[in-house]
């Protein structure tokens, strides 16, 4: 289906409304970055609530990834901050946004090819491991212990996945749609409040697409995980989110539930390429 078919169709059924009581787990307030003379986002403000799923949009270029890279600490914007779980989360470094409970993928595929699924997966527990690299060096006492617990975790995950059947096969022999699947898991180790995903259905057939979203809404129903997703397929993005923000050229043009932001004329002539 076609962007301009997406936008046009009927807005699906409203659910039912949420308690007006919201949780705010990450909120993005007046946030501006600039590489040189090119403003790749411009004072954009949204937040995201515990237990949703919230899509960020917009055209090739409208500033999304760089919006997810602020968001996991690799950028600092030059103004606005960034608060997650009620804390400033200023100047933070991705591996700290890690340790505090925000996973990520990546737009294209950031995995160890030569290691199996399992082992993949696997790396994904490392923050989670408290025992000093003297035992597990010797994978004896407390370490082995632990490894045993991380292993069992992981192994849920995989069934969760249903992977089983590729967990001893280096993920470089995997196909496209699998190896997401593995990337996914390996956020999924990490036991994230906020899991940001970068467009997960990127090169995958309609088969993939379908399998991939029933994963990410049972991920959120499985671990109780919030979710924020980069995604181009508009379909899938107005079947899974909760609330859509869009960007175009670094700009905030919209925010809402997907069946006011379909309905938007900022937004369907960005997707239309009518000239700025």
């Amino acid at each position: 289906m076609s962007v301009a078919e997406v936008l046009e169709k009927p807005a699906a059924e409203v659910p039912a409304a949420k308690p007006e009581k919201r949780k705010i787990l990450l909120s993005v307030e007046h946030v501006s970055l600039s590489f040189g003379g090119v403003k790749a986002i411009q004072d954009i403000s949204f937040d995201i609530e515990k237990g949703e799923i919230r899509a960020i949009i917009g055209p090739n270029g409208a500033g999304k990834t760089s919006m997810l890279n602020v968001i996991n600490g690799f950028y600092h914007p030059q103004q606005g901050k960034i608060t997650f779980e009620g804390k400033n989360r200023d100047k933070m470094r991705p591996y700290i946004a890690a340790s505090q409970g925000i996973a990520r993928t990546f737009q294209n595929v950031a995995l160890f090819k030569g290691m199996t699924t399992l082992d993949n997966i696997m790396s994904g527990r490392t923050l989670k491991m408290r025992s000093s690299f003297f035992w597990h060096l010797f994978h004896a006492g407390a370490a082995r212990s632990e490894e045993l617990k991380n292993r069992e975790f992981v192994e849920h995950i995989i069934d969760f996945l249903e992977i089983e059947h590729i967990r001893k096969t280096p993920v470089g022999r995997l196909a496209y749609g699998l190896q997401k699947r593995v990337e996914l898991g390996r956020a999924l180790a990490m036991e994230p409040e906020l899991l940001l995903l970068d467009e997960p259905m990127a090169g995958m057939n309609l088969e993939e697409k379908e399998d991939m979203s029933r994963f990410i809404l049972d991920v959120r129903q499985e671990f109780g995980t919030t979710i924020a997703l980069i995604e181009h397929d508009m379909g899938v993005v107005m079947d899974l989110s909760d609330r859509v923000v869009v960007l175009d050229y670094g700009k905030k043009i919209a925010d809402g539930v997907p069946e006011e932001v379909q309905k938007n004329q900022d937004v369907i002539d960005a997707y239309l390429g009518v000239p700025h």
